[in-house]
């Protein structure tokens, strides 16, 4: 068994929008009692799911599934306007835990829509907050791209008014190159006045530059699902570093760190501490060093819970 050090991204972990998605959940329990329920996974992460099961939250994918007279919530990942006024237009009441910077890509595509321009989002197909947004507007009045290929592929003219939005959730520097590429063809390209790409997800990113500067091996704690948890193993890659996407302690494999001098930790966006507090434990019974957090932005940012909450 080799000692090692143990390297702690900062920031890691939940970011605003998560930490509100979650009180709402939390606090809609309280006022309202269970059952609560909440339409796809509330954020991406098995543990905080479950935590909520356990308190009477009930998670469903069909809205049909929730009897009259009940409380649905909608995941932080954003939903498309024709399934929230469905929601709405049954006796159920409605709260929507949409992270406020989603809804402000929302807001985007809407206004952009009623300018009439050509409306161009940078995320990957079947993510459910890529649905939520393209859910906005009428089908086919948003373009999904994914790669530099996807924009080569684009149809609209080089002289028309095309808008640009992206996904919260994606990687800086992929979605640079996108960008770029969308700027090199359409002369009129609309950007929002700040990217889309949300201010936790580039933090997170930064970090894990960071630690790729300090560290063998880099391990990021998320579940297999989270975008932003998938983004942070890609950086790590791209930095030249091993790194490892696992979704708690238990699926570290203890062969990761042979002949490894430093160990870098981090978690996704919707990954609560205790998982890294749990990860830090089993590294450190291996040998790791009593852990070293890594100087970083610190995030003061949050956000109003919404006003069903709120008003009761």
């Amino acid at each position: 068994m080799n000692n090692f050090e143990i390297k702690i991204a900062q920031p890691r972990g939940f970011c605003a929008g998560v930490d509100r998605a979650i009180e709402i959940v939390e606090q809609a329990l309280k006022i309202f009692g269970s059952p609560i329920y909440v339409r796809h996974e509330i954020v991406h992460n098995k543990r905080v799911v479950n935590n909520l099961k356990e308190k009477g939250t009930i998670f469903i994918e069909d809205i049909n599934d929730v009897p009259d007279d009940s409380i649905l919530i909608f995941s932080a990942h954003g939903t498309g306007k024709d399934l929230l006024q469905k929601a709405r237009s049954r006796k159920l009441k409605v709260i929507d835990a949409a992270c406020p910077l989603v809804t402000k890509v929302h807001m985007e595509a809407i206004k952009y829509s009623q300018k009439g321009y050509s409306i161009v989002l940078i995320g990957h197909e079947g993510h459910i907050e890529v649905e939520g947004t393209m859910g906005q507007l009428p089908k086919g009045e948003i373009t999904l791209v994914e790669t530099v290929q996807d924009v080569e592929k684009l149809s609209f003219e080089n002289d028309e008014n095309v808008a640009v939005i992206t996904q919260t959730t994606l990687s800086v520097d992929d979605t640079f190159y996108i960008m770029e590429a969308l700027k090199n063809k359409y002369k009129n390209l609309i950007k929002p006045k700040a990217d889309d790409i949300c201010y936790a997800t580039q933090n997170r990113q930064d970090a894990v530059k960071d630690l790729a500067r300090e560290c063998d091996l880099i391990l990021v704690l998320g579940a297999r699902n989270s975008s932003n948890s998938n983004r942070l193993r890609e950086v790590g890659e791209k930095c030249g570093v091993a790194s490892f996407l696992i979704d708690d302690a238990s699926q570290f494999l203890p062969e990761w760190i042979k002949d490894v001098e430093s160990v870098g930790v981090t978690a996704g966006a919707s990954a609560p501490q205790v998982l890294v507090e749990e990860l830090i434990e089993t590294l450190i019974k291996l040998g790791g060093d009593f852990p070293k957090a890594i100087k970083g932005k610190v995030e003061k940012i949050s956000f109003p819970l919404p006003i069903e909450i709120r008003n009761v």
